[in-house]
């Protein structure tokens, strides 16, 4: 496997966005404020131990198999996931809208809330900071959806994450919005979208088709805790 989104993280955490890795021997993980996502190459799995932080943390790989559990760490859960890619163009669907704002530092207590209600995908205090995160306000200024940024395994990919929608204001078309508003601009900078999706959540997978993305492979995201 050379591809770089063969292994999203592991390729993240040595290439891109290294600066934000912590190591332990050979295994690696994002900053604990960005979120749980560790890899290691083969032969280095026992070092993941080493990665927790404290009894109650936890790691997620996410690879092309679920990763059995090396010396100290217990499998927490494992999830079946879909790759998605959008290598064409976009389709009309994959539209923008002008109620799209930027969000950040003053908006992370509504973001946080919202994806910790929703559950996109793990979500830590910084997590926010991985790129540009967007949303829509309902009438009443409240935070009603957001979309944004994530992982960046090599130059020239960008991985859209945090589709979050409070479930009162889903049926109006935001996550569709969003989404093609992030890829619309990782487009405009040469960067190819990709993301993540559960493979049992068949209603967000046939959105994303209708936005130009398509299944590239499946992956599985294994849950690791101490034991």
């Amino acid at each position: 496997m050379n591809h770089p989104l063969d292994r999203p993280v592991w390729h993240a955490l040595t290439g891109p966005q290294a600066a934000l890795a912590r190591r332990a021997g050979q295994a690696l993980r994002i900053a604990p404020s960005y979120g749980p996502f560790a890899a290691a190459p083969p032969g280095g799995e026992a070092d993941l131990v080493r990665l927790l932080v404290d009894p109650a943390d936890t790691i997620w790989l996410v690879e092309p198999e679920g990763a059995p559990a090396p010396p100290g760490l217990v499998v927490q859960r494992r999830a079946e996931l879909v790759q998605m890619i959008a290598d064409g163009p976009l389709p009309a669907s994959a539209r923008t809208g002008p109620e799209i704002v930027p969000l950040g530092e003053a908006d992370v207590p509504e973001m946080t809330a919202l994806a910790l209600a929703t559950k996109p995908g793990p979500w830590g205090p910084e997590t926010w900071r991985y790129g540009q995160f967007y949303g829509i306000r309902a009438p009443d200024g409240r935070l009603a959806a957001m979309a944004g940024a994530r992982m960046r395994p090599a130059p020239g990919f960008a991985e859209v994450s945090g589709v979050a929608t409070w479930p009162e204001f889903r049926g109006a078309g935001h996550a569709a919005r969003l989404i093609g508003h992030v890829m619309t601009g990782f487009l405009a900078r040469g960067d190819v979208p990709f993301l993540h999706s559960y493979a049992d959540n068949q209603g967000a997978i046939r959105l994303y088709e209708a936005l130009g993305l398509r299944i590239r492979q499946r992956l599985v995201a294994t849950i690791l805790g101490k034991t």
